[in-house]
């Protein structure tokens, strides 16, 4: 039997009141490489930073060869020879290479920098990851994507490493430089080195990996020898039963197409994208993390750019390309963001200034002075519609709870004619009852007549508010689902469908 490297027992971790790991249990062997998967908010972020020194446990027990391990910070674990490397880069544009993968061990010589020693230890680094060409000098901005990506790891492994954890190390990367990564990580297994590989790719992990382990709300829900399991059974392992919901019966009947997507293009995160919602219709977009939902909502909104395609929306289907973000609010495109906290609201002004930033009304005959009467007599008029709880007005908006902040958020437009709402995660963070009056609120709304197309990494989300669902993965849409044809399984599958070998852009 290997020797273990890393024991973690009966882990909780909670984030005030919401338990995010339970008694989580889980076993890496000395030189193996340990593929860890999941859905969306089964806990694998945490758990890795938690063992990186990222996050600190609520409780539980780690050993680390044989040592209690209970890391304060990322530093304190890279002494101990743990290395995490994160998916979201890290690489400071302003610096070279080489100073990017030595920064905070910068070789000195009387006090001085020394650059020689600098350039080649940075050289030797670049050699382990296949980037032997790359000159060390090169400033890191200069990189693509999937160059930086590489640099991130050497840096990694220009410490003594004994247990390498990497979260979606080839999302960034090519064919071909994901295969140098593989020879690397074979390299690092075969000299003892533990690696934990965190991937949505699940077809790498027969290619890669020795063991898997599978989990699902916080909680371990298997492990097993790749070669032991499929693909198949990991996807219905993640996806698991689903808890029966009561979705509420739609009496709308879906109008004519008021948006039309024709092969869009925005970045790397949305790419080749087409679809259509009518005008009543509740569209669902369903994926993983960096699926491209977020993007490609932006780039109908006018907030990102487009590379190319076409997009048609309102009764006379025009092709509708924004400048800015105002031309479309002006055209009557309705955007709820995602990150509330800091794209939704102002914290510190008052709940009445952000309910009324969609139509703030003026003075007559006064242009750009506001009429603080008729703002306050609206507000008030919006916030009962809503049973938003508040004490006042001019309280600030960062005192009221995560739902009532939401119902602010997306209550505000009422005061415009939307033909088309974009909802990015319109629950995130919302207690259940809150959910389901703003679950109300949003079919209301459609039987009104306008389209929504609504973003979110909730299944049942999805299933109870949506008629129909499309499933992004890598930047395409690979699935669509209507109530009666959407499951668990079909659902997951499709998530994973676009990180397939066939479908990755070299």
């Amino acid at each position: 039997m290997p020797r273990v490297r890393l024991q973690v027992s009966a882990l909780h971790k909670a984030f005030g009141t919401n338990l995010v790991l339970r008694g989580l249990d889980l076993e890496l062997a000395a030189g193996e490489i340990h593929a860890l998967v999941g859905g969306n908010g089964a806990g694998k972020s945490t758990l890795s930073k938690i063992i990186a020194g990222l996050e600190t446990r609520s409780s539980g027990e780690l050993v680390f060869d044989g040592v209690a391990y209970a890391p304060t910070s990322r530093r304190e674990a890279q002494a101990a020879g743990v290395v995490m490397v994160l998916q979201e880069l890290s690489v400071l544009p302003t610096l070279s290479v080489a100073e990017n993968l030595l920064l905070g061990e910068l070789p000195s010589r009387a006090g001085m920098l020394d650059r020689k020693r600098l350039f080649a230890d940075a050289k030797a680094a670049l050699v382990k990851v296949g980037l032997g060409s790359l000159d060390p000098e090169t400033l890191a901005g200069s990189l693509g994507v999937g160059h930086q990506q590489l640099v991130e790891i050497a840096a990694g492994l220009t410490k003594e490493c004994r247990l390498l954890v990497l979260d979606e190390p080839t999302a960034a990367l090519s064919g071909a430089e994901t295969k140098t990564l593989f020879e690397l990580l074979r390299t690092l297994r075969a000299a003892g080195t533990t690696i934990l590989y965190i991937s949505h790719r699940l077809e790498e992990l027969e290619v890669i990996a020795d063991r898997v382990s599978v989990l699902r709300d916080g909680q371990m829900i298997a492990t097993k020898a790749i070669r032991e399991t499929t693909r198949a059974e990991l996807i219905q392992l993640m996806a698991g039963q689903a808890i029966a919901m009561v979705s509420r019966k739609s009496t709308r009947t879906k109008g004519e197409a008021m948006l039309r997507v024709r092969d869009l293009h925005a970045g790397r995160a949305v790419r080749g994208v087409s679809f259509e919602v009518g005008a009543g219709e509740i569209v669902g977009l369903g994926g993983l993390v960096g699926a491209g939902r977020t993007e490609l909502l932006r780039a109908l909104f006018g907030a990102d750019v487009r590379d190319r395609g076409e997009v048609f929306f309102g009764d006379s289907m025009q092709s509708f390309s924004p400048a800015t973000t105002h031309e479309s609010v002006e055209r009557g495109i309705a955007f709820v963001p995602e990150d509330r906290k800091h794209h939704g609201i102002l914290a510190p002004l008052a709940v009445r200034t952000n309910a009324s930033l969609t139509r703030l009304p003026t003075r007559a005959g006064i242009p750009g002075w506001i009429n603080g009467a008729a703002e306050r007599s609206g507000v008030l008029g919006l916030l009962e519609k809503l049973r938003v709880r508040f004490a006042d007005q001019e309280q600030p908006i960062a005192q009221l709870s995560g739902g009532n902040q939401q119902k602010v958020v997306i209550g505000r437009w009422l005061q415009r004619d939307v033909r088309l709402w974009l909802l990015d995660e319109p629950t995130r963070g919302v207690d259940a009852a809150a959910r389901q009056g703003i679950y109300d609120l949003l079919h209301t709304l459609a039987e009104a007549g306008p389209a929504m197309l609504v973003a979110s990494s909730d299944y049942e989300e999805l299933a109870m508010l949506c008629d129909r669902v499309l499933v992004m993965s890598n930047g395409r849409i690979t699935a669509e689902f209507t109530r009666e044809t959407l499951t668990p399984d079909a659902f997951m599958a499709a998530a994973f469908a676009g990180f397939s070998t066939e479908t990755r852009t070299n």
